[in-house]
Formats: C-alpha cells, structure tokens, sequence
C-alpha cells in the first residue's frame, strides 16, 4: 500500500462549477485504484514527451494490439501530450506476455502482472493477456502531471486479483441503456480493472433483446427500446477485448410482466394492458404450465446462444405466493404434488438448471432460490445480507456478494467501501443497510449473529459486484450515479482486505474521477447540462448548492414507501429534479471537510479559504432566491439553499467565536440538517420520517458541527468527526 502521506487531497484548488461543470484537480503523486497488491515508490521519474512505443516479448496478439492502442490515446489524454513527429517515443513499454490463456474470459483467466517504470521507461510481465489489460491500466494511473509537465512515476508493482468476479449490474429494462453508453461503462471498467458485466435484461418494464424464436418480445414488451442481436454480438466482442466478460439475466419466475405482457398465455394471472403500475412487480409465470416450460426453454435456449459466457443468470427473486395460490388450477397442482411455493418454485428452478445445462451453461440466481433444495452448482447472488452468503457457502453454493454494493441506495462511497464480501454482517452497517432492496416495499430482514463463515465457505465467494437497479435512473444519469463509486468498489473486490483507509479513499477518488472523465466519463458534463435545463438563466447559484449536496439515501428519493410516498402510476416520473441531478460524493464538500479538520490541527492559514467559501454559501441563498423568480422549477430546493447559508453562517460565527449570543441558533441549525440525514440514515427510517424539500442533504454538516464544537471547547474536537462520514 503506498504512503498516504505522499498524497495531498488530491486537488490543489476547486472554483465553482459553472456551466460547463468542470472541476480541474492536479494530482501531487501517483493515485492508484484499486490499489495494488504489492507497490513500491522508487526514486525519480521519466518526463513524457509524447507517445509511446511498444517492444513486445512472448505472446502478441490481435486483442493485445487493440489493448496496446487504446493505451497509446489515453495516454495522450492524461499527459497532453500527443505522439511525437517521426514516430519517436518519450516513453518506450517492453510488454512480455508469458503465453496464451487457456482459460481466457473465463472466472479462471489470468490477470497477475508485474510493472517496473523507472526513468527508462516500462516493463510489464503478465502471465496472460488479460494480465497485460491490468497492467496497462496500472501504467496510466503512474502519470502525473507536474509544474514543469507530465511524467511518469517510477515504481515496482507486482499486482493481482483477491477475487476472481469483480462485476458491475447494469438495469437496462426499467430504464434502457444504449450500447454506446454501456461500452463507455465497459471502457471505465477495464480502466478500474471491473471484469464482468452483468446486464439485467428483462423485468416488469421491458425486455431488452431480440427474438426471432418469439418476435412479440421486441414488438410488445421493449415498448421500441431492445438490443438487436447483432448489437448483443457486436456488446460481447468490445467488452472481451477489454477483458470483460458479460452475463445476462433474464429474470423469472416473477418479474416477468412485460415478458407476459407479450405472451399473456403463459402468465399465472392475468395481465392487462396498458402497462398496470400494481402489476408490474408482480407477475409471475404459471409453473405448472408445459407451455410455458418450452417458451422458457426456447427462450433461454435462444439466449444463451447469444452470450457466450458460462454463466447464465436467470434471477428467481421476488416471486409473491399469491400469484400461484390465487390461481385455482396451480393451487390444485401444488395440493396434488404436497408442494408449497418454495417448493413450487424449486421445481422449476431444477427444470430450468436441467435446460441450460443442456446448452453447457452454469445457472445463476438471486438468495431466494435457497429457500427450498436446488444443485448446489446454481451460483447464488447473494443481495439481501451476510445470512445469505453464510447460508448459500454452507450449502456448497459458488457465491457473488451484492449485499453492500447496490448504488441506487445514493449512499456515498464510503460506506459502501466498508463492506467487504466476506465480513460477517456486513462489518458493522445497520442491518437494514446491509440488506438492501430493490424491491423497497419489503422488510428488511434481521441478520443472522452466527453468519460468520469458515475458512472453506470464504473459498466459495467467487468476487462481488456493484448493482445499479434504475428505477429512477435515465442514461443521461448513468455516468453520475455510477462513478466513482463504482470505482472505489473495484477496489474493494480487487485489493488486499487490508486496504481500508477512508482517508486514503477520500484523497484518491476525486482524482481517480478527474482521469476517468478526462478518459471518457461523462458524469460531470451529464450533470452541467442537467442544470443548465433546470435553472437556463443561470446555473450557478443552482450549481453551488448542488456542488455541496448530496441526494437522501435509502430510496427516500423513490418515494416508494414512507410519510412521503407517491401513488403509482403508469407513466414514469420525469428526472429531471435538483435531487436527480446532484452526486453523492462531491469533492468540493470533501474538500472542505478536510481542511476544516487540518485547520483545527493547526493550520491556521486555511482561515482565509475557510472563510471565503462560508461567505459564498452564505450569499448564495439571496441569489438562487432571485433565480427561483424566474426559474420556479428550482423552488424546490429553496429550503436546502436556506439550511445551507444558515450552517455557512453557523460556522463563519465559530470560526470567530464571540461569546455565546450564536450558539442557540448554531445548535437549532445544526439539529434541523443532522434531522435530515437521520431521516434516510436507513430503509427503517424511511418509512417512518419525512425527508427534507427538494431531497437534497447539507454534505458540510460534518464540518460546520465540528467547527462549532471546537469554539466551545476546542481540546474536545476529534480529527474523526470530520473526517468520516457526514451522518451526526
């Protein structure tokens, strides 16, 4: 693990985001993510004068050339330095393949290298071409640039996987995705080193590919939005030459209304057009059914001759009873065959198993499938918590963890970072934390104290995976409520356990977010535009608030459950809200809760910067206030603007320390936004709180309370309370 002390934040200065969103961030020393299993900073640097040449040993191959340019264009766009006339290189790469990968794109696939830079150049030894992907990424996070130009750390890296699955689920049936924006995921991901991408392909909303077996999936279930064929060939093929592998999951029994929605026949109750928003999550196909059973023979057949990879996630979760038991005829089956639903649905999860065997695939399902006997070959997703995971390794079961991991919970990066795979309980996070929920409405479930693993069960977690369900997620949205939060979890699936420090996290992830964006990335750019629709007469003050906000947590935003809950409706929601808009980690919030914990140690000349940035936040209420007269979609958030300038004041009066006529209204202040992050601390406290107006969160609320705190009795101020997670 590299020092941290050779890192500062990670940004050197932050203006304000304006209308083109930009943030510029200068990085002080390498910043590595994940981290690598072995890094050894050595003394000097090669300055980068343009381009790069390749000297190749052992294995090369056309995927290793594509690999080898695609390296060569970031490289350009890191340094800002373009190939050199004459076809002369500034930095020369000696690439030593040991050999071809008989287990290529497979969970066994070789992706150990070795990389020695030094003020000669590069030397990268991998053990297979994927091995050469990782290290080639690994390269272009040694680039720095400096006041005199870029150049090129030296150090001595030898780097591997801790887990073999390191994936990343995209929802495209609730909302599609298109395939341009999924391969710029795919290029983040080779960049975070992410190796499978598992695509949630179908649901209640849609069905995403083309069937020419069943043509009335693409006619009546996409609603016109659906992958062609030669699209899926031609998603597979750009992800393998990234070394990624892409799993699909079409999800049945239940979560099937829009499959059903096309083939009505086959549905355990009936479905009604247009789209039922009661229906939608609930659907189920007819189990006893030997029609249905061949359509999803047929089906999955089809399918699995689409994605060539061994693993076929066919879900399973979710199924309500009521959907076979309210059906008279199934309801005589099960009596007749002194089955229950578990046992229903373990009956034709076997059935299932038993085809895409046939077809040489390995069969994936979510936690639910444990509720009743199945193979133990299924690969279980483990999503509702660490009992889970205990419970599916116990069983023999491979495993993917996804507890911990779901994104659309709009928590900060740090939290999720907390959660390793193999933790018992989730290390430490409430319960309803840890048991997350795509379908919201469910109660949580109370973990298991005895759900700590033994040594053989850790063995049967194969990796984990970051899952973004997009209920309320657009494409235009996909890049923000991604990254970086998914790259700060390719870090939790690929590097040592040991590797935990939040405050090595918090240095790391806006830069990293800095290089992916200057790389491809479009959440800032997504987010600049988003606003300027929102406030078109001027986004600024719009921009301010947002650049230190964060959205409510837990799916208070969904509005599905709660004091707040709206009524279903068949049209979906427009996104196109302040809460829509704003990240979850903002890095000039972060990096005010950072210097106001070193101005407090003693770096007394922060006070100046400290000051300028409360004063702007103070002002800035006045100025939305008057935006919000001509721009009333943003009065919304007006409340928040007023929190905000309040808690700027509370801390400017700190800072100052008069006697004591401020501290009541600091404390009112401080309780009302420490009230707010209470309200979404949990899927409990959800359902119990209102959430604030606008569903945007104070992210300098850490800091304002510490600040208050140490003009009261300063030797009581801990470095910690600010430095952590901004929850009071």
């Amino acid at each position: 693990m590299p020092d941290i002390r050779r890192f500062r934040f990670g940004l050197t200065f932050v203006f304000m985001l304006g209308v083109s969103g930009h943030v510029p961030v200068a990085k002080a020393a390498p910043t590595l993510m994940p981290q690598p299993r072995t890094y050894h900073v050595q003394p000097g640097a090669l300055p980068l004068t343009g381009g790069a040449v390749v000297d190749w040993q052992g294995t090369r191959s056309e995927l290793l050339d594509h690999a080898v340019a695609r390296f060569t264009q970031n490289l350009a766009a890191l340094s800002g330095r373009d190939a050199m006339p004459g076809g002369r290189s500034g930095l020369v790469v000696h690439i030593h393949c040991m050999g071809p990968d008989a287990d290529m794109l497979s969970i066994h696939m070789r992706e150990h290298y070795r990389l020695h830079t030094d003020a000669q150049g590069a030397v990268l030894e991998a053990d297979g071409p994927v091995g050469v992907l990782r290290g080639l990424a690994t390269l272009l996070q040694l680039v720095e640039r400096r006041d005199d130009g870029p150049v090129l750390d030296a150090a001595d890296i030898d780097d591997a996987p801790r887990f073999a699955w390191r994936g990343l689920l995209v929802d495209v049936s609730r909302h599609f995705m298109s395939i341009a924006a999924l391969k710029r995921q795919l290029d983040m991901m080779e960049l975070t080193k992410l190796n499978v991408l598992h695509l949630h392909l179908s649901d209640g909303q849609g069905f995403r590919v083309e069937s020419r077996l069943y043509p009335r999936l693409q006619q009546v279930a996409s609603h016109g939005e659906y992958y062609t064929q030669q699209q899926v060939r031609e998603l597979v093929a750009y992800a393998a030459q990234r070394g990624i592998r892409i799993v699909p999951e079409f999800d049945t029994p239940g979560h099937s209304y829009a499959l059903l929605l096309a083939y009505p026949q086959y549905a355990a109750q009936p479905v009604t057009t247009p789209m039922d928003p009661k229906r939608v999550v609930r659907a189920a196909i007819d189990p006893t059914s030997p029609q249905a059973r061949d359509f999803i023979a047929g089906l999955y057949h089809e399918m699995a001759g689409l994605f060539p990879d061994v693993y076929f996630h066919v879900g399973g979760d979710e199924v309500r009873p009521d959907e076979w038991t309210a059906n008279p005829r199934i309801n005589t089956y099960m009596q007749q065959h002194n089955l229950t639903t578990a046992t229903l649905q373990a009956m034709y999860t076997q059935r299932v198993h038993d085809m895409l065997a046939r077809d040489g695939k390995i069969m994936m399902g979510w936690d639910e499938l444990l509720d009743a006997p199945i193979p133990a070959s299924i690969v279980i997703e483990s999503w509702r918590g660490s009992r889970y995971t205990a419970a599916a390794t116990q069983a023999g079961h491979p495993v993917v963890v996804s507890s911990g991991y779901y994104l659309d919970l709009l928590l900060p990066a740090v939290m999720h970072y907390r959660v390793d795979p193999l933790d018992p309980q989730g290390n430490g996070l409430p319960p309803d934390q840890v048991v997350q929920a795509h379908a919201p409405a469910l109660a949580p479930l109370a973990l298991d104290p005895a759900a700590r693993m033994t040594p053989v069960q850790d063995d049967r977690v194969m990796g984990a995976e970051a899952a973004l369900w997009t209920e309320i997620v657009t494409e235009e949205m996909l890049d923000n409520r991604l990254w970086p939060r998914a790259a700060a979890l390719a870090e939790r699936f690929w590097s040592p356990a040991t590797v935990r420090d939040e405050s090595s996290l918090a240095a790391r992830l806006p830069v990293v977010q800095a290089e992916l964006e200057l790389l491809g990335n479009r959440a800032t750019a997504d987010r600049a535009r988003m606003m300027a629709r929102l406030a078109p007469d001027d986004v600024v003050p719009l921009a301010t608030l947002l650049s230190v906000s964060s959205p409510v947590r837990n799916y208070a935003h969904n509005h599905v459950f709660g004091p707040s809950r709206a009524a279903a409706t068949s049209d979906p929601r427009p996104l196109d809200r302040a809460a829509d808009i704003v990240a979850t980690d903002n890095t000039e919030a972060a990096l005010f809760n950072h210097d106001v914990q070193v101005y407090l140690a003693g770096r007394t000349e922060l006070a100046a910067s400290l000051r300028t940035r409360l004063e702007n936040w103070r002002g800035n209420d006045a100025r939305l206030r008057l935006l919000a007269q001509r721009d009333p979609s943003i009065r919304e958030v007006l409340p928040a603007s007023a929190l905000l300038a309040q808690l700027a004041q509370a801390g400017l009066d700190a800072m100052d320390r008069p006697a004591t006529a401020w501290r009541e209204h600091a404390a009112t202040t401080l309780a009302m936004a420490q009230g707010q992050f209470a309200a979404s601390m949990s899927l409990l406290a959800v359902r119990a709180s209102p959430q604030p107006a606008g569903d945007i969160l104070p992210d300098i609320t850490p800091a304002i309370a510490v600040l208050v705190q140490a003009a009261r009795s300063p030797e009581a101020v801990s470095r910690q309370d600010v430095a952590g997670h901004p929850l009071p």
